[in-house]
């Protein structure tokens, strides 16, 4: 009976072993040092054979070449790991996001920019007084296209009247025309039209078009920003504890060449990117809608509208001379007639323009080619943040016929027999090998997954010809952003612009004279407290 009480306690009092460990004298840690060695750490008092492993905090309490202080840097390293790992990951759809924002960026200035050179060959050097009125007009639809805070309805009703002006001033030389006078004068222009149909019919084409591209480039630039925030969100300790189990405690073990069971990596990572995985539906949201607003700009043509805008120009002024006469007896009628000052010069405004070809009315290869190329990327990264855990596990987990027998699951070499688990917070409530709180989502991510609703919204406003107001960006675009990479993998992005969808209206092209660009910041209070309220919402 003696014998049977010993031979039971010495039993109850062994190591564990899992499946795979032979019975013997423990094994050499030779292997196990050169590894930790490799990895720039002091071998230096460490076991030389498997020493008893009930100290172990994380790994298996079986036989082991691990001490508690090689277990706790070796942990620290697999978090190091994992997290270079996700900002690899995240950095590479940064670059790629921001390489179609450079190339669809640069296509557009350069339309703009080609628009204006080609407005002023066309109006020769005997409008060169009213150059600065075409200038100031490219100058804001470049300041509207790169995120500024301009109304640009307000800004293209503010060059016709400025040019109104101009032009009525040059062609009546010989009457003194005050400012009260020349208001007068454009405050007729609803009723005469002294431009004709051009500028109405202009206005709706190129506010849609700028409305459009300034969108689309915005959202290229927000699915930057949203990856770069979300990929520097740091690891909890349950998923560091998970990782180190999944990445070192073979080696701890003695399993140097014993990769991870697939099911088993994928649970861990599933875990760990809970939160990211929840940017899915509104990640998926954003890049449908930008494919929209790509088929939009393909089938409007409207690289051919910014190409146009010459045209519209040339024609106008071509219109307010032929009816010049007609116009100006109006005027008088409305205004009365102006005093003399006995100046006859030669009128520039009565030469004759030249004719400027009218542009295709289908979208150019150039643009047709970066829209798609674009598309193209859109579509590659719509499910980005669900197969990242399948991504990072490809290269890690054990493969082959016999893989799954003979793969690490956690704990000894063998099959992996939980089930995977699915994507998402919400679905971790019964991870085996994450211990999750699915009441506490990460406040960083749910604040992104905000910025996508919100950048959404506005693609899908512009999809409907809306007008979106942005935070003022033009000179952080401009920049070199505020990211913590300094190469192309950056783009800067308004943090939280104020919203405010405007109809282009279906009025006269201009009204009243514009005094200032006045801006309601009424929506952008309305925002913060919406934002405050969400975020106080999911804390509880």
């Amino acid at each position: 009976m003696g014998i049977t009480v010993v031979f039971v306690l010495c039993v109850l009092t062994m190591p564990v072993f899992g499946a795979g460990d032979a019975i013997a004298k423990p094994r050499s840690c030779a292997d196990v040092k050169q590894f930790y060695a490799g990895k720039g750490f002091n071998v230096a008092g460490l076991p030389q054979s498997e020493i008893s492993g009930e100290h172990l905090r994380i790994c298996p309490q079986g036989y082991t070449c691990c001490t508690s202080e090689m277990e706790e840097k070796l942990s620290n390293l697999s978090r190091v790991d994992f997290e270079r790992l996700v900002k690899e990951e995240g950095r590479s759809l940064q670059i790629t996001l921001n390489t179609q924002y450079k190339s669809f960026d640069s296509y557009v200035l350069e339309l703009i920019n080609r628009s204006e050179s080609t407005l002023a060959q066309t109006l020769g050097p005997q409008y060169q007084p009213n150059l600065r009125v075409l200038q100031d007009l490219f100058s804001e639809l470049r300041r509207y296209y790169r995120g500024a805070n301009v109304n640009l309805e307000e800004a293209l009703n503010e060059f016709w009247v400025k040019l109104l002006e101009r032009l009525f001033k040059a062609a009546n030389p010989k009457y003194a025309l005050t400012d009260d006078y020349l208001e007068c004068v454009t405050k007729q222009s609803e009723t005469l039209r002294p431009f004709g149909e051009t500028p109405r019919d202009a206005q709706q084409k190129v506010t849609r078009a700028f409305v459009a591209l300034r969108t689309f480039i915005q959202g290229l630039v927000t699915g930057g920003e949203v990856t770069r925030k979300v990929s520097q969100v740091p690891l909890s300790q349950e998923c560091e504890r998970a990782l180190m189990k999944l990445s070192y405690c073979p080696q701890c073990r003695g399993m140097a060449s014993t990769k991870p069971c697939n099911l088993y990596c994928l649970n861990v990572l599933k875990g760990c990117l809970a939160n990211q995985a929840d940017l899915d539906t509104e990640w998926r949201n954003l890049a449908d809608a930008m494919l929209k607003i790509a088929d939009r700009i393909k089938s409007t043509a409207m690289d051919r509208v910014i190409q146009s805008i010459p045209v519209y120009i040339s024609e106008s002024i071509t219109y307010l001379q032929e009816n010049q006469a007609v116009f100006r007896s109006k005027v008088f009628q409305a205004c009365g007639q102006p005093s003399e000052n006995g100046d006859a010069s030669a009128d520039p405004a009565e030469r004759t323009l030249p004719t400027v070809e009218k542009p295709s009315t289908t979208t150019s290869p150039t643009s047709e080619k970066l829209v798609n190329d674009v598309s193209d990327k859109v579509r590659a990264m719509m499910e980005h943040w669900v197969i990242l855990p399948s991504r990072l596990c490809a290269d890690r987990v054990a493969s082959g016929t016999s893989a799954e027998d003979s793969c690490w699951n956690g704990s000894s070499r063998g099959r992996y027999l939980p089930e995977m688990m699915g994507d998402g917070l919400a679905s971790q409530i019964n991870n085996p090998e994450v211990e999750i709180d699915i009441t506490k989502p990460d406040m960083t991510i749910r604040q992104q997954i905000m910025q996508l609703k919100i950048m959404t919204n506005r693609l899908k406003n512009a999809l409907n010809g809306n007008d979106v107001d942005f935070q003022d960006t033009s000179d952080d675009v401009s920049g070199s952003g505020s990211g913590v990479c300094s190469d192309e993998s950056c783009v800067p992005i308004p943090e939280i612009p104020m919203t405010k969808t405007v109809q282009p209206k279906e009025a006269a092209p201009f009204d009243e004279r514009v005094r200032g660009a006045a801006t309601l910041n009424l929506p952008c209070v309305a925002l913060t407290c919406l934002l405050s309220l969400v975020t106080l919402l999911l804390r509880r």
